[in-house]
């Protein structure tokens, strides 16, 4: 996964449509549910930690954005 529209579409595929309209809250929601889905052994550890890495960059972004 390379982009967070790629981990939008992985979480689809588990039935998980997230859209607040809040883009922080958003990507926060998405890393709890791969947090769930991981703890769950649904995924597989690197899926995991990639998705996570992007997902928390981003977050620091937005989070940056903010200030």
């Amino acid at each position: 996964m390379q982009s967070i529209y790629e981990i939008q579409q992985f979480l689809k595929k588990y039935g998980t449509i997230i859209y607040i309209g809040d883009r922080l809250a958003d990507l926060e929601l998405m890393e709890s549910e791969l947090k769930e889905l991981f703890q769950s052994q649904l995924i597989e550890t690197k899926e995991y930690q990639t998705a996570l890495l992007l997902l928390r960059h981003e977050i620091q972004l937005e989070k940056d954005k903010r200030k």
